[in-house]
């Protein structure tokens, strides 16, 4: 594809997928995510955060070096950079790899063929992170490897993607694929897929993957841009330009230029990964890229250190440190290497790739950026030389970062990181030693995170070996990243300790100094935490010979990098008496989600006069809205409507529920912070969005009451939904009868749950087309399109037959594109409808979590009364659940929460639930609603008692585990007792998973190990399900492929998948030759509202089984129509293929097409889920880390339609819940906004948080008489045994406190106490002792 401005001067020339685009007419503001979205046909590379914190953009970035006549290929995330800054390289996309046309590459057919992709969204980067490493492999001097391998390493395969999010899968099985390339995996190793079966010999399993040639390269840099000159002025216009400067006299040309120019906006660029952090609302009119002034990209090294420019990439950097690290045991040698390693955990490959070492200090020295490099340069003594005009000057780093925020108009030009020689004895009885570690407490080890704290430490100190004595001769600590404006050199520590002989006192009195340092500024998040020096245990540093302090040191040792991922176990049972149904066949279109084909709202090319969208949203929980302004002289051109409640013609309807409705945007009050107020339309996303920022909403908060901003205040103030009767869950026995029963009882203990943010990869999206007599089109991202459907009719005020919704694919929902992703869709319908053009919107992710509301908070408080052997008598809970502003689906939650809730045999269960009116964002359904808080409420109860008692915990469950008897009780109707398959289940698991020896080797590594302790923890599920009406529709084409419709929608929970399979065994009973791979007939084809009504909600866990069974039926009505002809052919011909069949039946005029409605009975429309899973934890107790070690899950899934499918969601549900209970923090200010609103600030789960093993069963327990084919959902039900890893941290934050009590010679038990979710770094630590490192050396002193 070639762009006709060839003949302009001043043009891009760059390749995509060996195509030569050569370019114009751009703003140097546009990424190269947006080229490719807008200006290409690849839009593999997706939009996922917008700030190189997800990976969903990476594509891979050649740059030729005609010197070397060399090619580097490295990843980089597209939405950060510059399409300016890709002048004369290439870009690879996962569409140059393959496709469905020409052949898919083996990194796409590995994925699908390893169940690597669910939703596809986050599947092409990961693709893509691989493909990088793949090809820097090859590159490498290693033997050459077998058939079908690369030379890529297992632990650089997990690596690989280490940066790139997944919301769906667990990660496990996207490891699995990558590592199947390596050429030292062992393939015994490599978890389920469906390129072999279970016995298969190695051999045979190498010769099943798809074929993957490392000598068969792909060309990523095409010879034609070898030979293309490069201008040093690329832009130019009148507006707007963009140079690259190649001396520093022409920069220096440049910047004095500047100066003359009135109003001139300058950027001074190299990786603009800086973009990510700090968002810029308003554009510029001069960029300057510096990458190309050779002083500044060069790497030297002489006698005195390594010199840094300050436009070489932290990768790059990276890569020098390594390289003269090697050739022996020197002291440089070794600082080298160790900030190399730090260097690693800042942020991920593909933003090392393109981050400057001299950005990130600017960033540090001018806007506070909390950088780890600063703070590890500062402890080894770097400086920096800087252009200050025509005059340049070094100054030490401390000067730098000290000194007032550089003016724009300062050049960073180079970092000297000094040599440190090796220390040799300065006399026969002394020996010198340096010492140097640096250390950062961050959520994820491997990076991809802001740190909490980081420090460095630097040493000299000689052992005298006579006296057996350690002094410290000098040293350098850093700190950096607690809350304070830049890294600090802690002087009066250093002061301190040198010339000391290091002893106990002294180290403890080091610490209490370090305290009085590290003060975190007013308004920074735990401030106790980051006061912490023990937070980054950094005391390892000062190891030490006496007996005593070689003790303290070596428990302080230095985490290093973990190993990743260890072998799983995956076991699945396989039942084919209805095949293809049981068959775990490759999920639908999962190589089509790899190769980039697969289309998402987005990825629909943008109609003629197409304008789009960006919501103008409420910061205020309770306001009179008086006018909404633009800020003067900043608002982008194209902007051309503003609308509000005042355009609607309609109702003002944005979404509805049963419980009714919620408005499409406020009218002269606002609600809640986070509210719509306007949708402001502009001519491209981006300047919709800029438009957005821009808008300043007059507010009057005059003469109102003060909103509602927590449950104690709506239950004062009588603010409640109504829980309507039908809905409304029963009282279980006698709660008076149970307490007088009881020993022992509990009294009003309170627990506080938090929210969780949804994180689907594809943020809330929608496309509306007008169409013709009044009608409407509209493409929306979406899991209910039927609701839609009747809102936007009733906002636009025209009959239903005038809309139309239509829905592919979802990339990801999880309940957050339930109710919604409604108003998305119905104010681009409106803006569409009110303006006759087509209006879309893809929203940016920051305002996606400001309004998305998420998981219902609660405040919950219990009295539980128990006998002496742990049986629980009674349990009341008081439960207020904050549901927001709207009802949405919150008055469902208290029969939500009393479904997990009744798990345990309680003996008697009472309650109290008021779902609360706030003035909060509205909060939906998210993933086991109210189910996963219900579970966690359980659990705290029965560890309350079991601690109450003394008990172990896990005895404590046991005995309150339900008989059949019990649960009939508790659930009315638990069907067959041979259905209720806990009680196997928890036996069965607690052999597979050796429950009890790990429990014993847990308590043995407890006793040897002072800083690091374990926890271990066994937990049930029960999980009520309900089966929803579901319509079905299958009509067999000419030649006798199959095209089918179902009410629900793929989100990537393989529900296309399993009805595929359903239609091929239905239509297969017909019997009819050659109709083994009939499969690969029937197409599951895209939602529409008017095509097929009463979609309902795609939600619960159950609409692939209902969507199923209604599909069944319309095969069985088709199948009774075409047995007749087939008899008749029969007895003629002998045998009848299919398409024989189909065309007879077409020509006798058969209706081949067949509709249904599923509406299941009333015996089972409900039914029980059952599980339980054994984690064990290991928690730092310096730093609060919690490492998962292992998870065994055994979950009944009935008899599965789909194991492979069934055995993802049960992964991916479960890593989920480990967000929730662990890592994900959604929080708000004291008004009720978001201020967790990215991925700097929330933290999913990532591959190298997750259980380092990680093994599941997928149990087939037989024949459910009233189950669809005897299947059992598996969407929700497992993220609630996440809970396991929150028990297991509290067993080992348990011990932690014994030992803290033990050290200040109490001994009393400390055993209750309430661990928070999420169970953050700041939160364990705080339980385990802020300062227990402190007490512990004043229990030596003492």
């Amino acid at each position: 594809m070639e762009f006709s401005e060839s003949a302009v001067k001043n043009s891009l020339v760059f390749a995509i997928n060996g195509e030569r685009f050569e370019v114009s007419d751009i703003h140097p503001s546009t990424t190269l995510l947006e080229f490719l979205r807008l200006r290409t046909p690849f839009k593999g590379a997706k939009v996922g955060c917008g700030e190189g914190g997800c990976g969903a953009c990476v594509v891979l970035l050649s740059k030729y070096n005609p010197v070397l006549d060399e090619v580097d290929d490295f990843t980089v995330s597209s939405c950060l950079t510059l399409l300016c800054s890709v002048n004369g390289c290439s870009i690879t996309t996962t569409e140059g790899l393959g496709n469905s046309k020409d052949g898919f590459h083996p990194i796409h057919e590995r994925f699908s063929g390893f169940h690597a992709s669910q939703c596809g969204f986050c599947t092409p980067g990961m693709c893509m992170s691989l493909f990088s490493a793949l090809v820097n492999a090859e590159k490498t001097l290693r033997p050459e490897p077998s058939m079908g391998f690369s030379k890529l390493k297992v632990s650089e395969a997990e690596r690989a993607i280490a940066g790139n999010l997944c919301r769906c899968t667990g990660y496990r099985p996207i490891a699995d694929a990558c590592k199947s390339f390596a050429a030292d995996v062992d393939m015994e190793d490599l978890g389920f897929n469906s390129f072999w079966r279970q016995g298969d010999g190695k051999e045979v399993k190498i010769r099943s993957l798809p074929l993957y040639n490392h000598n068969d390269k792909i060309c990523t840099f095409p010879e034609f841009l070898k030979n293309e000159n490069r201008s040093t002025l690329l832009l130019d216009s009148r507006r707007y330009s963009w140079h690259n400067p190649v001396s520093l006299e022409e920069l220096q040309s440049l910047m004095g230029f500047v100066e003359d120019e009135n109003g001139t906006r300058v950027k001074v660029v190299v990786g603009n990964t800086g973009m990510g952090y700090y968002k810029e609302i308003e554009s510029y009119n001069k960029y300057i890229d510096l990458r190309h002034i050779p002083e500044l990209s060069m790497i030297r090294r002489d006698d005195k250190g390594i010199n840094i420019g300050a436009t070489v990439t932290i990768s790059k950097a990276i890569e020098a440190l390594r390289e003269y690290s090697k050739g022996g045991f020197s002291s440089g040698g070794m600082v080298y290497k160790k900030i190399a390693d730090h260097m690693e955990k800042i942020a991920s490959g593909f933003i090392r790739n393109s981050a400057s070492i001299g950005g990130n200090l600017v960033m540090a020295q001018r806007k506070n950026f909390p950088s780890d490099l600063a703070t590890v340069l500062l402890a080894v003594g770097s400086t920096v030389n800087i252009m200050n005009g025509p005059k340049s000057e070094e100054l030490t780093l401390e000067e730098f970062l000290r000194r007032p925020d550089l003016d724009s108009k300062i050049i960073l030009l180079s970092v000297k990181v000094p040599a440190w020689d090796q220390i040799t004895g300065i006399s026969s009885g002394t020996e010198m030693k340096l010492l140097f570690e640096t250390y950062r407490a961050a959520p994820r080890p491997l990076g991809n995170a802001l740190p909490y704290l980081n420090a460095a430490l630097m040493a000299e100190v000689f052992h005298c070996k006579s006296s057996n004595e350690t002094i410290i001769s000098s040293c350098r600590f850093a700190f950096g990243a607690y809350g304070t404006k830049h890294p600090i050199r802690a002087a009066k520590v250093e002061e301190f300790l040198t010339g000391k002989l290091l002893s106990v006192r002294v180290l403890y009195e080091a610490i209490k100094l370090v305290r009085g340092i590290v003060v975190p500024d007013d308004g920074t998040s735990s401030p106790a935490y980051r006061a912490n020096p023990e937070s980054v245990d950094g005391y390892s540093t000062l190891r030490v010979k006496d007996s005593k302090t070689k003790r303290i040191s070596s428990q302080l040792d230095h985490c290093k990098i973990p190993t990743l991922l260890s072998p799983a176990k995956q076991v699945v049972e396989l039942n084919r008496q209805y095949h293809p149904v049981g068959e775990p066949i490759a999920k639908s279109g999962a190589a089509l989600q790899a190769s980039g084909e697969a289309v998402y709202v987005d990825d629909i090319p943008s109609p003629m006069n197409c304008l789009h969208g960006a919501f103008i949203y409420s910061t205020k929980p309770f306001a009179r809205v008086k006018g909404i302004k633009f800020k003067p002289k900043s608002l982008p051109d194209g902007v051309s409507s503003l609308i509000s409640f005042k355009d609607i013609p309609g109702e003002n309807i944005g979404s509805k529920t049963i419980f009714g409705t919620e408005p499409l945007f406020a009218d002269d009050f606002t609600r809640c912070a986070g509210q719509y107020i306007a949708f402001v339309v502009a001519d491209t996303q981006k300047h919709a969005d800029m438009a957005a920022n821009l808008a300043v909403v007059d507010y009057d908060v005059g003469n109102l009451e003060p909103p509602i901003l927590s449950v104690e205040e709506a239950v004062r103030r009588s603010s409640f939904f109504e829980v309507p009767s039908y809905v409304s869950p029963k009282q279980v026995g006698d709660f008076l009868k149970g307490m007088a029963e009881a020993d022992h009882k509990i009294l009003s203990a309170e627990i506080n749950i938090g929210s969780q943010y949804y994180f689907y990869m594809e943020t809330q999206t929608a496309l509306a087309i007008p169409d013709e007599d009044n009608c409407i089109v509209v493409y929306s991202s979406i899991q209910c399109p039927e609701y839609a459907h009747s809102t936007i009719s009733r906002c636009l005020g025209i009959p239903e037959h005038n809309v139309r919704v239509i829905t592919r694919r979802v990339g990801g929902g999880f309940g957050g594109k339930a109710i919604r992703a409604m108003p998305v869709a119905t104010a681009c319908a409106l803006a569409a409808y009110k303006l006759r053009c087509p209006v879309r919107i893809y929203m940016n992710r920051k305002t996606d979590m400001i309004i998305a509301g998420g998981r219902h908070p609660m405040k919950v408080t219990y009295s539980v009364g128990f006998k002496s052997n742990g049986k629980i008598t009674a349990l009341h809970l008081d439960i207020l659940i904050n549901a927001g502003i709207a009802a949405d689906i919150s008055p469902m939650m208290p029969n939500n929460m009393l479904g997990a809730l009744k798990k345990y045999d309680w003996g008697a269960l009472s309650f109290d639930i008021k779902v609360c009116k706030t003035n909060h964002s509205t909060k939906s359904a998210m993933r086991a609603p109210g189910e996963v808080q219900a579970t966690f409420i359980s659990e705290a109860v029965i560890e309350h008692v079991a601690s109450t008692l003394s008990m172990e915990v896990d005895s404590v469950r046991s005995r309150n585990l339900h008989t059949y008897n019990s649960l009939n009780f508790f659930y009315e109707d638990a069907g067959e007792p041979v259905d209720y398959t806990l009680p196997s289940i928890w036996d069965k698991l607690a052999i597979s998973s050796s429950f009890k020896q790990r429990t014993e080797m847990i308590k043995q590594f407890n006793m040897c190990n002072k800083w690091k302790k374990r926890g271990i923890s066994r937990v049930p599920i029960v999980h009520e399900v309900l089966l929803r009406p579901t319509p079905g529709k299958v009509s067999i084409l000419s030649d006798g492929s199959v095209a089918v419709e179902v009410g629900g929608i793929e989100l990537g929970q393989g529900l296309w998948t399993k009805v595929k399979q359903m239609v091929a065994f239905a239509l297969s009973s017909i019997r009819c030759d050659r109709m083994d791979d009939f499969l690969k007939k029937v197409r599951v084809i895209q939602s529409d509202t008017l095509s097929l009504i009463q979609g309902g909600f795609t939600a619960g866990s159950t609409t692939s089984e209902s969507s199923c069974e209604a599909v069944r039926l319309c095969c069985n009505v088709l199948v009774e129509r075409l047995t007749p002809i087939k008899e008749r052919l029969q007895e003629q011909m002998g045998s009848i293929e299919w398409g024989t069949l189909i065309l007879q039946a077409q020509s006798q005029a058969v209706n081949l097409s067949a509709s249904s409605y599923y509406v299941p009975d009333f015996s089972s429309m409900r039914y029980l889920n059952y599980g339980a899973a054994v984690s064990e934890v290991e928690v730092n107790l310096l730093t609060g880390e919690t490492a998962i070690l292992q998870s065994d899950i055994i979950y009944d899934c009935g008899q599965s339609l789909n194991p492979a499918v069934d055995l993802g969601q049960i992964e991916g549900a479960f890593v989920q819940g480990i967000g929730f209970f662990m890592f994900e923090e959604y929080t708000s200010n004291s008004e009720g906004l978001v201020v967790a609103e990215g991925t700097w600030t929330y933290k999913i789960p990532t591959i190298d948080t997750i259980p380092k093993q990680f093994n599941v069963e997928v149990m087939n327990s037989g024949h459910h008489r009233n189950h669809i084919l005897s299947s059992k959902a598996s969407g929700e039900p497992p993220l609630l045994l996440a809970v396991s890893v929150h028990c297991a941290t509290r067993a080992a934050i348990r011990e932690a406190r014994q030992q803290l009590l033990s050290w200040t010679g109490q001994c009393k038990s400390d055993s209750i106490f309430q661990l928070e979710v999420p169970a953050t770094m700041p939160v364990v630590k705080n339980l385990c002792g802020l300062e227990n490192v402190e007490t512990y050396l004043q229990s030596l002193l003492s």
